[in-house]
């Protein structure tokens, strides 16, 4: 059972030290102006505090002289620090309330249902993540290295294809879309904690057939999933994975795909591009349980025995025109 007394010097130990200086000095102490430093705290998510307000530590410091020297090698420039600052702060803020929400679940699990979680408790337990704070941070570290490493081998090997061109974000890529069939109708008739395990579930299965078919997940929408693989069958494969994991569920319903292959702008982590918004039209016009695909797609398909391909009726999508979407399914047993 976690002690509910609150320790006084929560945000020192979470921080790593003492809160000691104002922003002004944090930039004197740094060396950097007043402009650089404002342009990081905002790509890191965070507001600058007032000039006279108490809000820094040394290891802030350190991090705006890291920044700094950053600068100096001849390959980095500023808008390169400040978008890779910004992709820290969206990501870490993410992952910083997954685990929060994890915890205070965990949390929940040691006290009667009908006692509440005070803030007392909370603060409690945010103390006690200081001892597992140094397992999660080589945690992270490992799992940035490892795809930092699978970045790197994707890049090589698209250019190798001479499909790709990394400088340029440019790929050739198979993506999709899986989406929940009336998630929105569903999402009203239940409380927060149903929402959120129905939802987690969803992405869980969902990111577990990506990765199982050579994939990778681009981005997860609550109700909805992006992936990308390098070639259409091993998305194909992904495609049909997820339909099939849901088709098979009584209890969750059923999934919709669609997918796309074409050149598509590789930024951020993210994917942009004719293919990307090709998949979301399909997706969102496919049935339930369906898998549908561009005829792009398909024609790479052709004479692979693992799927069978049927075109349907042209149709309009939005923004794109009318477009002739293909049916993708396995082959009928004995054919």
């Amino acid at each position: 059972m976690v002690d509910p007394q609150v320790p006084q010097d929560i945000e020192e130990t979470l921080l790593g030290g003492p809160v000691r200086y104002t922003r002004k000095e944090v930039e004197a102490l740094a060396d950097v102006t007043e402009d650089h430093a404002q342009r990081i705290w905002q790509a890191l998510g965070f507001p600058a505090p007032a000039d006279d307000e108490v809000a820094f530590t040394d290891g802030d410091v350190a991090a705006l002289r890291e920044i700094n020297e950053l600068l100096g090698n001849e390959l980095v420039n500023e808008e390169m620090v400040l978008q890779l600052v910004r992709a820290v702060g969206q990501t870490m803020g993410r992952l910083a309330s997954w685990l929060g929400d994890v915890w205070l679940r965990r949390l929940g699990e040691e006290f009667p249902p009908d006692e509440p979680v005070t803030p007392e408790i909370v603060h409690a337990a945010l103390a006690l993540t200081e001892e597992l704070r140094p397992a999660f941070e080589r945690l992270l570290l490992h799992g940035w290295r490892r795809q930092l490493a699978a970045a790197g081998m994707r890049a090589a090997a698209s250019t190798a294809a001479a499909r790709a061109d990394p400088a340029a974000g440019v790929a050739h890529l198979a993506v999709g879309f899986a989406d929940i069939v009336s998630f929105t109708k569903l999402s009203r008739r239940m409380d927060g904690d149903s929402l959120a395990e129905f939802v987690e579930r969803f992405e869980r299965e969902a990111t577990e057939a990506v990765v199982e078919g050579g994939g990778r997940v681009i981005k997860t929408l609550g109700d909805e999933i992006l992936f990308a693989a390098a070639e259409p069958p091993a998305a194909a494969e992904i495609g049909l994975r997820i339909a099939e994991r849901f088709d098979a569920a009584p209890d969750f319903p059923r999934v919709r795909v669609g997918m796309a292959y074409g050149e598509v702008i590789q930024r951020l982590g993210d994917v942009f591009g004719d293919p990307v918004n090709l998949a979301a039209r399909l997706t969102s016009t496919a049935y339930p349980g369906a898998v549908l695909v561009d005829t792009g797609f398909a024609s790479v398909l052709n004479g692979d025995p693992s799927y069978d391909t049927s075109a349907l009726r042209p149709r309009p999508l939005q923004g794109l025109g009318r477009v002739r979407p293909v049916l993708l399914r396995r082959p009928a047993r004995g054919a």
